[in-house]
C-alpha cells in the first residue's frame, strides 16, 4: 500500500519553507494527512520506547518491501512520523539500512530545529523501523 501523495507533497513544501515558523506548520499539517489508527491498535506492545509523547508503530512486509503505519497523540510527533515515513515507507531492507535520518532532516533544513526529546522521539521511531527492515 503506498503512502499517501499528499504526505509526499507536504514533505516537499517543508523542504522549501524558507523559515521554522512555516516548516513547523507544514509539520503540524503533514501530521493530520497521514491516517489515523484505530483505537484498538493503540497498544503498549505497539509503542515505540523513546518518545516523549506516545507514538505507535506498526509494520508489515510484503516480498523484499517494508510498510509501516504509525500515529502519535501529539500533532507535531505525528507530523515527524509522517515525515519518517515518506522515507521509509515501501522501501526494500537495503534502502531503509542506508537511510540517514541526520542527512535527510538537514537536507529538509530541520536539522537543529527541534528539541532534544522530539529529536530522541525521532530517533527512536527510525530505530525503530530500522529494526523492523532488519528483521
Amino acid at each position: 500500500m503506498p503512502l499517501n501523495d499528499k504526505v509526499s507533497q507536504a514533505v516537499l513544501a517543508i523542504q522549501q519553507a524558507t523559515n521554522w515558523q512555516d516548516k513547523y506548520r507544514q509539520i503540524m499539517l503533514v501530521g493530520k494527512v497521514l491516517a489515523p489508527l484505530n483505537e484498538t491498535f493503540k497498544v503498549e506492545a505497539a509503542q515505540v520506547k523513546g518518545c516523549e509523547s506516545q507514538a505507535w508503530l506498526y509494520h508489515y512486509q510484503e516480498a523484499d518491501k517494508h510498510f509501516f503505519c504509525a500515529d502519535s497523540d501529539s500533532r507535531i510527533v505525528k507530523g515527524l512520523i509522517a515525515i519518517l515515513l515518506d522515507a521509509t515507507h515501501g522501501k526494500t531492507s537495503a534502502e531503509i539500512t542506508s537511510f540517514d535520518l541526520e542527512r535527510y532532516f538537514s537536507h529538509l533544513g530541520l536539522s537543529g530545529q527541534l528539541s532534544p526529546s522530539r529529536t530522541n522521539g525521532v530517533t527512536a521511531l527510525a530505530n525503530a523501523i530500522k529494526q523492523f527492515a532488519a528483521t
